[in-house]
C-alpha cells in the first residue's frame, strides 16, 4: 500500500473477506486486518536471525518489538488501526510511532525514557527527573524564563511538533494571553507525565531555511565516518603490496637454482633479463640444488609462512594448483633437500614457464612497468581513510543544516591535513565520496535539481518542507514566534502517516493545540496579506519546480500534501487529490476529487486531452454543479461523490461493489486521476502554473520519459508497475501537448512519431499502436467504446487493466 496516501477508503458490505489488503471487510465501515501485521512480524522474525550483519539483525530485533505491539494491541483493543487517534486514551494530535503500512504501535514518539537534554534540564533545576515535574517547572517563573530566553536567541531543537509545546505557553504569556495559555496547558497537563514538551537546546540558532538540503552536515559526517574497510579492496591491496613482491622472489629464485625449470626468454625480455641482477646461468636442476640454494629456500620459506600468518586477507596463495601454489610445492621439497618428483618437477615447469610468459622476467621492462603500476595502486589511500579526512572538515559546521561551501569539502588532501591524517599530500576525493559529500550542499531547490542532486519528484518532496516552514510562519508578525511557527512545522513533518480507513484525512499541521492557540495571534490585515502572497508565490514556484523538472512523473503524495497546504494558507479554492492505493480502495471518492475534475474540465474542454480519453466536459461540470446544489442546506458537507463514483467506475468498465480485486480498483482510480490530471489543471488554474521551459518542452520531455520506461519493458520479467508508469507518463505528456498552441500540436505529433520509430525495435514496436492512437485523435478521429481503432491498430494508452495488457504482448 501507499504509506503517503493522504487519506485511505472504506470497505463496503460484500467486499470478499480473503481480500489481500490491509482492510479486511466488516459491517458497514472498514477495519484492519492483522495479517499484514502478522505477516510482517514473520519477515522481521526470519531477517533476526539469518542475516548475516550484526547491524541488521539489530534493526530486525526493533521491528519484532513494534510489530508485536502492533498484534498485541489489535488483539486487547488498544489499538484502533484505521483510525485518526489509533491509540487508546491519546488524542489525534499526539505524534504514534508508525511502523510499515502505518500501523501505529501504540507507543507516542515523544514518549519513552527520559532524553539527555531532559535529564540535565532537571539536575540543573533541581527536581526529580521526571516528565511531570519538568512540565511543572516549565511553568514557574524561573522555566518561563528560560523559556523566553530560547525563544528569543533561537538556540532549540524541534524534532518532534511536541517539544514546541511549552515554547508557545511561553510565548502566550509573555504575550498576556494567559486565558489561551492557561486553556493550552490544560488541555497538555493529562499527558505531561508521558509526552515530551520541552525543547532540545542548541548551540546555535535555528538555520534560515531559503535554502534547502538533502542531509545536514551532521547526517553526511556520522554517514562518512561510518564508512569501513571494503573487504574486496583490501584483498587486492594485500594481493598487490605483499603476494605479488613475494610471487617475484619465489620466482627469481627458480630462475636461478632450477635449470630444468627456466624458460627461455622472448625478445622483449632478454635484454632487462641480462640486466636483471642475480638472473645467471642455472647451477642445478630441480631437486638438486647445492647447499646454498637449500638455505636459501629455507629462508624464502620461513618469509613466506610469517607473510601468510600476517596477511590473511588473500588466500589465493593457498591454492596448490595456482602457479604460485605450485613453486611452493617445489620450494618445499628444495628446503627438505628432497629430489621433485617428476610429475612435480613439469608442473614447476609448466608454472615458471607461464608466469614469465604472462608478465616478462623479474627486472625486464614490461615486468618493471607492470609492478611499478600495482604497487602505486596498493599505496593509494583506503576510501574509508579518504572519507574520515572529509568528516573532520565537517566538525566546526552547524551539524543540523547544509553548507553552500561544498568545493571546500571536496578539495584536495592540504600539507597540513596529511600532516593530522597520514594522507599523501594532494590526495584527491574520490567520485563516490563526493556524491555522498554534495548531498549536504545548501542552496535553493532549483540549483539542487539543476546539479543532479534531486534525482527524482520523492526527493525533491523531501525538501518542500523546508520551505513551506516559512512560507507558513509568515502570517506570525513577531519575529520570535515566527521561527517557533516554522520548527513545529519542519518537525510536524516529521510524522509518519498512518493507515486511514472510511475517508479520513491524516491530521493536520493547525490542528495540534499550541499551533491552534497561536493562530492568527498578533497578526494584522497586512500580515495576512503578505502570508496569503507567500503562500501563493510558494505554490507556484514549487509547482513550477515539481512539473518542469519531472514532467513524467506524477506528483507524490507527500508533495500534494505540501501543496495543499499551501493552496489553504494562501486562501485558493485549489482541489488537490492523492494517488490512492489501489489494494485498500472500494470505490469511493471524496467530493474534492469531483472538484478537480471540474477544474480539469474547464482549462481543457475540447483539448487534444479530453478527445483522446472521451471526456465530456460539460457532462462533468453539470455533475459537480449537481452536487453542489444537493449540499446545499446540509448541516454537514458531504464526505462522498457518488456520481463521480458511479462515473469513474463505467468508463473503466469495473464494478467494485461486485468483483472486488487490485487491479479493478487501479481501472477504476485510473480514470479518477484522467479526469482530473492528477493535480496538473489545478496548478494550472488556481496557481497559476507556468513552467519556463515553456509547454512544448515539457511535452517532449514527458515522451522521452515514455520511450524510457516502455524500452525497460522488454525482457522485464514483470512488467506491468513499468507499463503503468509508462502510461502515467503519456497523461501528462497528453496534457502538455494539449496546452501548446493548436499550430504547434501537428508538428509535435509528427516529431514522437518520428523518435518513436527511432527507438529499438522492440520499444518502436510497442508504442507504434499508441502512436497510431495518438496520431488519429490529433487529425480528429476517435477510438470506439472499447478504446481501439482502425481494428486495433490504433489503441488507447492507459495502465491498469483486469486482462493481460497489450503492450505486453505487442512483441513476442
Amino acid at each position: 500500500m501507499n504509506e503517503n496516501a493522504d487519506q485511505q477508503h472504506p470497505t463496503e458490505t460484500g467486499r470478499p473477506a480473503g481480500a489481500p489488503a490491509a482492510a479486511a471487510a466488516t459491517t458497514g465501515t472498514a477495519t484492519a486486518s492483522a495479517a499484514y501485521a502478522a505477516g510482517q512480524l514473520a519477515r522481521a522474525l526470519h531477517t533476526s536471525v539469518s542475516h548475516a550483519e550484526p547491524a541488521t539483525r539489530d534493526r530486525a530485533l526493533d521491528r519484532v518489538r513494534k510489530w508485536r505491539a502492533v498484534l498485541a494491541g489489535m488483539a486487547d483493543g488498544s489499538l484502533t488501526v484505521g483510525s485518526r487517534a489509533p491509540v487508546a486514551g491519546l488524542p489525534a494530535w499526539v505524534t504514534p510511532e508508525v511502523v510499515r503500512g502505518g500501523f501505529a504501535t501504540g507507543t507516542p514518539a515523544a514518549g519513552g525514557p527520559l532524553t539527555a537534554h531532559e535529564a540535565d534540564a532537571a539536575r540543573r533545576a533541581g527536581i526529580p527527573a521526571a516528565r511531570a515535574a519538568l512540565f511543572a517547572h516549565a511553568l514557574t517563573e524561573q522555566g518561563l524564563e528560560e523559556l523566553w530566553q530560547l525563544l528569543d536567541n533561537g538556540r532549540y531543537e524541534v524534532s518532534l511538533p511536541e517539544e514546541a509545546a511549552l515554547l508557545t505557553v511561553a510565548w502566550l504569556v509573555r504575550a498576556d494571553d494567559f486565558g489561551m495559555a492557561a486553556a493550552l496547558v490544560t488541555e497538555l497537563q493529562p499527558f505531561a507525565d508521558r509526552l515530551r514538551f520541552l525543547p532540545r537546546p542548541a548551540d546555535r540558532p535555528a538555520p534560515d531555511a531559503s535554502a534547502v538540503h538533502r542531509r545536514s552536515v551532521g547526517e553526511v559526517s556520522d554517514a562518512l565516518r561510518a564508512r569501513g574497510p571494503k573487504t574486496a579492496i583490501e584483498v587486492q591491496r594485500e594481493a598487490l603490496g605483499v603476494w605479488r613482491p613475494f610471487d617475484d622472489e619465489l620466482l627469481g629464485y627458480w630462475l636461478q637454482h632450477g635449470e630444468a625449470a627456466t624458460p627461455v626468454p622472448d625478445a622483449a625480455d632478454r635484454l632487462g633479463a641480462e640486466r636483471a641482477p642475480g638472473l645467471g646461468r642455472a647451477t642445478a636442476r630441480p631437486g638438486r640444488g647445492g647447499g646454498d640454494a637449500r638455505v636459501q629456500a629455507g629462508k624464502l620459506l620461513e618469509r613466506y609462512h610469517a607473510l601468510a600468518a600476517a596477511h590473511t586477507l588473500c588466500r589465493r596463495h593457498r591454492d596448490q594448483k595456482s602457479n604460485t601454489g605450485i613453486m611452493l610445492r617445489a620450494l618445499e621439497e628444495a628446503a627438505a633437500g628432497r629430489r621433485l618428483a617428476p610429475r612435480l618437477a613439469g608442473l614447476l615447469r609448466h608454472a615458471v614457464t607461464s608466469s614469465v610468459a604472462k608478465r616478462g622476467l623479474p627486472g625486464s621492462d614490461r615486468h618493471s612497468r607492470l609492478r611499478a603500476e600495482q604497487a602505486r595502486q596498493a599505496a593509494l589511500p583506503a576510501h574509508h581513510e579518504i572519507a574520515a579526512a572529509v568528516a573532520d572538515r565537517f566538525a566546526p559546521l552547524d551539524q543540523r543544516t547544509g553548507t553552500p561551501d561544498i568545493d571546500g569539502m571536496l578539495a584536495p588532501v592540504t600539507e597540513t591535513e596529511a600532516a593530522g591524517n597520514g594522507l599523501p599530500t594532494g590526495t584527491v576525493v574520490p567520485p563516490r565520496l563526493r556524491q555522498v559529500v554534495r548531498t549536504a550542499l545548501s542552496a535553493p531547490p532549483e540549483d539542487l535539481v539543476a546539479q543532479g542532486l534531486v534525482p527524482s519528484a520523492e526527493v525533491l518532496a523531501e525538501l518542500v518542507p523546508q520551505l513551506v516552514a516559512n512560507a507558513t510562519a509568515e502570517r506570525h508578525a513577531d519575529g520570535a514566534l515566527r521561527t517557533l511557527a516554522a520548527a513545529t512545522y519542519r518537525a510536524f513533518r516529521n510524522r509518519r502517516s498512518l493507515l486511514l480507513l472510511n475517508l479520513a484525512h491524516q491530521v493536520r499541521v493547525d490542528e495540534l493545540p499550541w499551533v491552534r492557540a497561536v493562530a492568527g495571534h498578533g497578526s494584522d490585515a497586512d500580515t495576512e496579506a503578505r502570508a496569503r502572497a507567500a503562500a501563493e508565490a510558494a505554490l507556484r514556484r514549487l509547482g513550477d519546480l515539481a512539473v518542469g523538472a519531472f514532467p513524467g512523473t506524477l506528483l507524490p503524495n507527500p508533495l500534494v500534501r505540501e501543496m495543499s497546504h499551501l493552496a489553504r494558507q494562501a486562501d485558493l479554492s485549489a482541489a488537490f487529490t492523492e494517488e490512492l492505493a489501489a489494494d485498500i480502495f472500494v470505490g469511493t471518492f471524496s467530493p474534492k476529487f469531483l472538484s478537480a475534475a471540474r477544474t480539469a474540465a474547464d482549462l481543457l474542454e475540447d483539448s487534444l486531452y479530453t478527445r483522446y480519453y472521451g471526456i465530456d466536459c460539460a457532462a462533468m461540470r453539470s455533475m459537480a454543479v449537481v452536487h453542489a446544489a444537493d449540499g446545499i442546506g446540509r448541516t454537514r458537507p458531504a464526505t462522498t461523490a457518488p456520481a463521480f463514483d458511479r462515473l469513474c467506475g463505467e468508463r473503466a468498465g469495473t464494478d467494485t461493489a461486485r468483483a472486488w480485486s487490485p487491479a479493478g480498483n487501479g481501472t477504476v482510480i485510473e480514470q479518477a486521476q484522467i479526469l482530473t490530471t492528477h493535480n496538473l489543471a489545478v496548478l494550472v488554474r488556481h496557481a497559476g502554473v507556468a513552467p519556463e521551459a515553456g509547454w512544448e518542452a515539457l511535452a517532449e520531455a514527458g515522451f522521452t520519459a515514455v520511450c524510457r520506461l516502455v524500452t525497460r519493458v522488454h525482457g522485464h520479467p514483470r512488467p506491468l508497475g513499468t507499463i503503468k508508469d509508462a502510461a502515467y507518463a503519456w497523461r501528462q505528456m497528453l496534457f502538455f501537448l494539449s496546452l501548446c498552441p493548436a499550430a504547434r500540436q501537428a508538428a509535435l505529433v509528427q516529431r514522437m512519431a518520428a523518435e518513436a520509430a527511432g527507438q529499438p525495435w522492440h520499444t518502436a514496436a510497442r508504442l507504434a499502436p499508441a502512436i497510431a492512437g495518438l496520431r488519429l485523435v490529433a487529425g480528429g478521429g476517435t477510438f470506439d467504446a472499447d478504446g481501439t481503432a482502425l481494428g486495433g491498430l490504433a489503441r488507447r494508452f492507459q495502465g491498469w487493466t483486469t486482462t493481460g495488457h497489450w503492450m505486453r504482448a505487442a512483441v513476442r
